[in-house]
Order: C-alpha cells, then structure tokens, then sequence
C-alpha cells in the first residue's frame, strides 16, 4: 500500500512538472511586440494576454521629439503606473515571457503596473522586447526587481526574431 501512494505521488510530481505552462503577456503600442508575442507563443503552443491601457496612446503621446507627449512623461516620473484595462490572471502558469517595446532605454511604466498587480512565488519571468535601436539594456532586471518571488531567466531584444527564435531562445533559458 505504501508502494501504491508513494508511485501515485511521483507520478503525480512528474505529471506537473511535464504540464509547465507558460503565458506570454504582452503590450504593443504601434503593433510591432504584438506580432513578435503572437508569433512566439503560437510558435511555444502557449498562452497570450494583452495589456490593455485605460487610455490607448496615439501617435501623438508617442511621439519621442515631444517631451509633454504622454509617453515622454510617463518615461520621465519614476512613479507613474499608468491604468491597465483589463485583468490578467498569471496564477496557473509557471514561466511569465513579458513582451514590450522598449521607450527611452525602459520598459513602459505600464509594465510596471502589471508586474506590480500580479502574485510572482515560485514563477520564472523571462523579458522580450522590441527597439529601434537600444535594445534589452536592464529593463528586463528591472521589471523583475517588482516581479517579488519570481526568477528573472534573462531576456533579448526580438525586433527582428521569428517566433522560431524565440522559441528556442525561452526553451534555452529554462533548461
């Protein structure tokens, strides 16, 4: 008897193991990191979330040369957490790819409001971005100094990846 529950535990831990699920959560503003996270999550067989801002930027609150554009702003205020729209539940996965475009050398503070709402104990976060051209620099260490509990894996720059890439990039990480 002690032989039949002790096998129905393993197998039960190895069950859990084999079923590791990972979410892709991801903000476009201008549709480029939307297409990069689609890709790689349809390319990985996993699940993608979009962060939804209450207030969807424009052209103009994107515009870099315009330093009271929103974005300039929200770049600029250490403290801004801009409002998300919709909820996004990370409770049943255990890696979390965060996906962003990257604004000033950061992630956008919007990133910082999800990682902030979310329960990270025990989760794996790994950091893909999209630039013009500065690419990961630490935005994804700093995204994972609010992500409390979590494991940072690392995190690239995919402007120019195809979900294969990323693919074998995250499996990589999390061998």
């Amino acid at each position: 008897m002690k032989r039949f529950i002790l096998t129905l535990l393993i197998g039960g831990l190895v069950m859990a193991g084999a079923s590791a699920k990972t979410a892709f959560v991801y903000f476009s503003a201008t549709g480029t990191t939307e297409r990069i996270a689609k890709n790689a999550a349809q390319a990985m067989g996993a699940d993608i979330f979009e962060i939804e801002p209450v207030h969807k930027y424009t052209d103009a609150d994107l515009n870099w040369h315009d330093k009271k554009s929103l974005s300039s702003i929200e770049c600029n205020d250490p403290k801004s957490r801009p409002a998300i729209k919709n909820k996004i539940d990370i409770s049943g996965y255990d890696t979390v790819v965060l996906c962003y475009p990257i604004w000033w050398s950061y992630a956008p503070k919007i990133m910082y409001t999800f990682v902030e709402s979310q329960n990270w104990s025990g989760k794996k976060i790994v950091a893909l971005c999209t630039s013009g051209g500065s690419g990961l620099g630490r935005s994804g260490t700093d995204l994972a100094k609010y992500a409390k509990g979590a494991a940072y894996k690392g995190g690239k720059d995919f402007t120019r990846g195809s979900g294969a890439d990323v693919k074998k990039y995250v499996e990589g990480l999390l061998k």
